[in-house]
């Protein structure tokens, strides 16, 4: 049996991974799975890729990408495999309940940018945003204070450590208002791409992956086979309501498939913005 060290991010996106796991799916391929939360996000996970402490990771589509193209003695440790999430994210941008500093996107020219890790997805689409705004500054941020996690970004627009961060859209929603209510919206951005990917250590066989992206489908059969289930899981497992967990599932698709056209479309975005270096230039 091969054992297969799988990080991921503790949120909604993660429920048919964890249906896999929790049904099966993976010892029946001959798979011993560990997975281990990543909450600081892909950015961690890259790095976790990179010193060798996991096998296969499953994040952002953005950050695996400019993960490709960073500086590598050897070339990259990873992969992207496929698709895990074909429908794009919905990435909320935020800043302190009481910032009223901050009321509105095109504000945001010049400031701070709370970020869980360079690199990061939260990073890398702030270059997005920064480049559909027409933000002529370069960079068109002042700083990217690290924060490493979604409560260390929160914490960081109250104390005015920075000015905004970006998170996915339903996972925020909750501070918005009610009894949690610690940050307010000042708009969204939506991903142009397939959203998730499945990435693996180059080091890992090809059948092994194969039969883990087996079990990973049939994960996936399971989530849109049984959305109740999946409603009740999200909101007993993780920090969402009931209802965030009916609206969310509505927005989202799973999809394991070829990434080829999601890694063009993020690389041109990405360039365009600077993230990655031009064409002419590599």
């Amino acid at each position: 049996m091969a054992s297969l060290r799988v990080g991921y991010v503790p949120e909604h996106f993660s429920t048919p991974l964890q249906f896999a796991q929790i049904h099966g799916f993976f010892t029946r391929q001959d798979l011993e799975v560990t997975l281990i939360p990543y909450p600081s996000g892909s950015g961690h996970m890259i790095s976790a890729l990179n010193s060798q402490e996991l096998d296969i990771a499953i994040g952002l589509t953005e950050a695996f990408v400019r993960g490709l193209h960073a500086d590598h003695a050897t070339g990259p440790s990873y992969e992207i495999v496929s698709t895990y999430v074909s429908s794009p994210l919905n990435w909320a941008v935020s800043t302190g309940v009481t910032r009223d500093d901050v009321t509105e996107l095109s504000q945001l020219e010049g400031r701070k940018i709370g970020v869980s890790r360079i690199g990061s997805g939260s990073y890398v689409m702030s270059y997005v945003l920064a480049q559909q705004l027409g933000f002529q500054r370069d960079p068109p941020f002042a700083d990217w204070p690290i924060c490493d996690t979604f409560e260390g970004l929160r914490k960081a627009v109250n104390n005015r450590s920075c000015d905004a961060f970006m998170w996915e859209y339903f996972t925020t929603r909750a501070h918005y208002e009610g009894p949690n209510r610690d940050l307010k919206m000042i708009g969204n951005i939506l991903t142009p791409w397939a959203s998730w990917v499945v990435v693996k250590n180059t080091k890992i066989a090809q059948d092994t992956m194969n039969r883990f992206q087996t079990a990973l489908s049939e994960g996936i059969h399971y989530f849109d086979d049984h959305k109740d289930e999946a409603i009740q899981f999200i909101k007993n497992k993780l920090p969402y309501s009931e209802q965030d967990a009916r609206d969310w599932i509505g927005t989202v698709k799973f999809d394991i498939a070829s990434p080829r056209d999601p890694i063009t479309k993020a690389e041109h975005v990405l360039r365009t913005c600077g993230v990655l270096p031009s064409e002419t230039s590599d």
